[in-house]
C-alpha cells in the first residue's frame, strides 16, 4: 500500500526534508509540528464536476469556515460525505437514482475543499475532525439522516460524528472506506526518515491538535463507540489508497454487507452503475443484508 495523498510531493523543498530527517537530536519538537503540518495540507482544489440541475446552493458555518453545497429534493435526507482531497460533486452520479427512490440529498464540500473555506488550521490545511464538524452542521441544517454515504477519509469522519456530535442516521454507506491512520503514518515516518523522538513528538502534536490519538482515528474504534445501524460497505480490490483487506475488517467488525468490485480504484468506484445500483437499493431498503464478492 502506498501512502495515498502523495506526502512527499508536498515536502516543498530539499531543505525542508532534510531538517525533519535531521532534527532528530536539535529539534524534535519543531520537525514534529512541521511534519504534522505537511501531512495536513490539503492537495490542490479538485475541479467541479457536473451535478444535476435545480439543486439549491446552501452555506453553512463551521469553526469560522464557510461550508457550500447543494441539496435536491424532499423526503427522508440522504448525507453525501466526500473524503481527502475530494468534493461533494464525485457523488453525482447517486442524485437522480436516489431522488427517484423519493429522498432528498444533501452534499457538501470539507473544509479547505471544493468550494468550503478553510477552518481554523489555517489556509490550506485541514483533518478529518474539522470534516466531521462540518458535517454536523450540515446536518444541524437538514435534519435527521435517513442514511450516510461516505467515501474514503469520509467514513471515519462521520464515526466521529455520530460519536461526538448530533448527527443520527438509520443506515450508512462506506465506499472505498479508510480504516485506520497507523499504518500511514507509519509509511510517512520510513519514507521521510525521521526518527523515533521526532516521531513521538508529531504523535503528542497530532493529539494536541485534533483531540484524538492516532491509534484512535480509526474507524473500528469509533464504531464501537456508536449504536450500529445497518451498513453496506463497498470495496475494489485494485484500490491503491484504502486496503480491500481493511475494509473487509471494517466489513465484518460492524456486521455490514459487502460489495467487491475490481477494477475500479479509489474513485471510479463512486459512479459505477452497479455500486449506484447497489447503493441505492440499500438506503431504499429492497435488498437483504447479505455479503457479495
Amino acid at each position: 500500500m502506498s501512502i495515498p495523498k502523495s506526502t512527499i510531493v508536498r515536502l516543498k523543498t530539499p531543505a525542508t526534508l532534510a531538517f525533519i530527517r535531521y532534527a532528530e537530536h536539535v529539534a524534535p519538537r519543531r520537525a514534529g509540528r512541521m511534519a504534522r503540518d505537511l501531512w495536513f495540507t490539503a492537495p490542490p482544489r479538485m475541479a467541479e464536476l457536473p451535478v444535476p440541475d435545480h439543486g439549491e446552493v446552501f452555506t453553512v458555518q463551521s469553526q469560522g469556515a464557510s461550508i457550500r453545497g447543494q441539496v435536491w429534493g424532499d423526503g427522508p435526507v440522504i448525507y453525501l460525505v466526500h473524503g481527502w482531497g475530494g468534493r461533494g460533486s464525485q457523488f453525482a452520479a447517486l442524485v437522480q437514482p436516489l431522488l427517484r427512490s423519493g429522498h432528498r440529498v444533501v452534499m457538501f464540500d470539507a473544509p479547505a475543499h471544493g468550494g468550503s473555506g478553510h477552518g481554523p488550521s489555517g489556509p490550506r490545511r485541514t483533518n478529518g475532525v474539522e470534516f466531521a464538524r462540518a458535517l454536523d452542521e450540515v446536518f444541524a441544517r437538514f435534519g435527521p439522516a435517513e442514511a450516510v454515504v461516505a467515501h474514503s477519509l469520509g467514513t471515519i469522519s462521520t464515526y466521529l460524528a455520530l460519536r461526538f456530535g448530533w448527527l443520527g442516521t438509520e443506515r450508512l454507506v462506506l465506499i472505498a472506506p479508510m480504516v485506520e491512520s497507523q499504518t500511514l503514518f507509519d509509511q510517512y515516518q520510513s519514507q521521510v526518515g525521521f526518527g523515533p523522538r521526532t516521531r513521538r513528538a508529531l504523535d503528542r502534536s497530532l493529539l494536541d491538535w485534533i483531540g484524538i490519538p492516532v491509534a484512535e482515528f480509526d474507524a473500528r474504534v469509533q464504531a464501537a463507540h456508536v449504536d450500529p445501524v445497518p451498513t453496506l460497505v463497498v470495496a475494489d480490490r485494485d484500490d491503491r489508497q484504502t486496503p480491500y483487506a481493511d475494509a473487509v475488517d471494517l466489513a465484518e467488525f460492524t456486521g455490514a454487507d459487502l460489495m467487491t468490485t475490481r477494477g475500479l480504484g479509489h474513485r471510479k468506484v463512486l459512479r459505477d452503475p452497479q455500486v449506484v445500483q447497489r447503493v441505492v437499493a440499500f438506503i431504499a431498503r429492497d435488498v437483504p443484508l447479505t455479503e457479495s464478492a
